[in-house]
């Protein structure tokens, strides 16, 4: 079984990642590249996918009786992936604003 840490990080890694490739349509769109721009939001999407399927993890055990420890680093983890999450957003709408003033 995977320590908590290393649960933890994978939420970490994958929204990191997630933010990274939509911050990277945002600049793909503001130079016209907008078949770029739209993989990287979709690189973004898969990657935040990841991140939720790990959380997830955590809150079906939490169901099934099993305590999740709250630690300064999980609720990083948490607000990372949430930022993350609100990034890919906000990068949708970004490049579809690009798109349409080109």
């Amino acid at each position: 079984m995977e320590s908590l840490e290393a649960i933890i990080f994978q939420i970490i890694l994958h929204g990191g990642n997630g933010r990274s490739a939509a911050m990277e349509a945002i600049q793909a769109a503001k130079q016209g590249d907008f078949i770029q721009a739209k993989e990287k939001l979709q690189e973004a999407a898969v990657a935040l996918n990841e991140a939720h399927h790990v959380q997830t993890s955590l809150i079906q055990g939490e169901i099934r009786g099993e305590k999740t420890e709250i630690s300064l680093l999980m609720v990083h983890a948490q607000d990372h992936l949430m930022n993350a999450m609100t990034v890919k957003d906000m990068a949708s709408e970004i490049v579809e604003l690009y798109e349409k003033f080109r």
